[in-house]
């Protein structure tokens, strides 16, 4: 890989810093420095340092220390943030040295802090001088917060290694084929004239995962709604759910519209779906998504949480809640989750889930189903706020999972990160029973 200029990197470590040090999400920081970067191949260049960073930050920083004669100071972060991101090019990318070593020096002319260019360019060749012995492959535990590890420990005692080596690793692009548009087979054809190689998903029956990314622009009919970017395993959700035409659903948190426009997908024009998020700005996502893929459903804010301020009183036939959560199932994605997750966000986001589950029951019609999701791996969030719902409402049961994907739970099943080139999810599918 050729390198790219300083101000490349700086907008890599700004990204980074505006992680770690102002609390931002990826999603938040990333979109906005990236767009100030014109050429394709320097903006997807500057993504991956940032990603790359934030997927081995702990274990960058521990090396960093040992190069560094002394820390940084409080107010240099931003130096420090560039510090890593020459660490990365040099330990993890195919980036000659050298250029690697003179663009993130030129970061530090970018930053106006000439005083650390020589501090930079020592760091750097320090770290080629005593590299890492490139036959012992980094343990991925080192790069995880210990509360993390614990509890992923605790809940998979047989599999936790493979969650974390898993969630270090990036994950691939996915579609999800519009089936109003196209059917699976036509897509792929289409796919192979452009010689893009593709694998078929071996459990949603919509999937194709693709070998190497690319700008989504750039893929057969993707602005005529031919296809979406949505992970298998999330895929599953309207899967599962199975809307019929001339059926009442609710999305209970629809943002950002991607199990919305499936399950339209699947149901037809006549699925009477309701779409409802909390938040006004991430359901303008949703109602972008059906406008390209030319599908329509009423699209509400509203909180889950509290259905008199929206519920008309008619009941749901099918509801999904694909409830807030730590997001952890998503970390080969999302690696800054690792850096912004606490075990004190695991227990409030659980009191969270808990309040929309006991909250929509009642709004779900007798002989009705519910489709309870989260993509996060703990049991927390998952079988235990499942217990809660059955303990309070006795006209509920769990009901078997139409998928074989992951491992068998008390009450549904849990796919781990990585498992079949999916992102980790939890399902429990739920029926309201007649009252005695």
């Amino acid at each position: 890989m050729s390198a790219v200029g300083g101000s490349t990197r700086v907008t890599s470590a700004a990204i980074v810093y505006a992680v770690v040090h102002e609390g931002r999400s990826l999603s938040q920081a990333a979109p906005a420095a990236l767009s100030d970067i014109a050429d394709e191949r320097d903006r997807a260049f500057a993504q991956a340092c940032a990603f790359g960073v934030l997927r081995h930050y702990h274990a960058l920083k521990a090396r960093l220390a040992t190069l560094m004669p002394k820390p940084l100071r409080r107010k240099d972060a931003d130096l420090e943030a560039l510090l890593l991101v020459g660490l990365y090019q040099l330990e993890h990318m195919e980036v000659a040295s050298h250029a690697a070593v003179s663009a993130t020096v030129d970061g530090a002319r970018e930053l106006d802090k000439d005083w650390a260019c020589g501090l930079v360019n020592g760091v750097l060749r320090a770290a080629l001088r005593h590299a890492p012995d490139a036959n012992v492959l980094p343990d991925p535990r080192s790069e995880f917060p210990q509360w993390l590890l614990d509890r992923v420990r605790g809940d998979w005692p047989d599999d936790w290694r493979s969650v974390f080596a898993n969630s270090n690793v990036e994950a691939p692009l996915t579609l999800r084929i519009n089936q109003l548009k196209t059917t699976r087979e036509a897509y792929a054809a289409l796919l192979s004239e452009q010689g893009i190689a593709y694998t078929v998903g071996r459990h949603s029956r919509t999937a194709l995962r693709l070998h190497e990314a690319r700008a989504v622009t750039r893929l057969p009919h993707f602005n005529d709604g031919y296809v979406s970017v949505q992970d298998e395993a999330a895929q599953l959700a309207a899967q599962i759910l199975a809307p019929q035409a001339g059926e009442r659903v609710l999305d209970a948190c629809a943002a950002p519209g991607g199990k919305t426009a499936h399950l339209l997908e699947l149901g037809g024009a006549t699925l009477d779906l309701l779409a409802l998020d909390e938040s006004t700005a991430r359901l303008a996502r949703v109602t972008e998504n059906l406008a390209r893929l030319q599908l329509h459903c009423t699209v509400l804010a509203g909180d889950a949480g509290e259905p008199s301020a929206w519920w008309d009183g008619r009941a749901f036939d099918k509801i999904l809640l694909d409830a807030p959560c730590s997001a952890l199932g998503v970390m080969r994605r999302h690696p800054d989750i690792r850096l912004r997750r606490s075990a004190e966000d695991v227990l409030e986001v659980g009191k969270q889930q808990r309040r929309l589950l006991l909250a929509l029951w009642p709004l779900l019609a007798v002989g009705g189903r519910m489709l309870y999701a989260t993509c996060s791996l703990l049991r927390a969030e998952n079988d235990d706020v499942i217990d809660s719902l059955l303990g309070l409402q006795p006209d509920a049961r769990t009901a078997p999972l139409p998928m074989d994907a992951g491992h068998v739970t008390r009450h549904g099943r849990q796919v781990l990160p990585g498992e079949d080139a999916m992102d980790g999810f939890y399902y429990c599918l739920l029926i309201k029973q007649p009252s005695c």
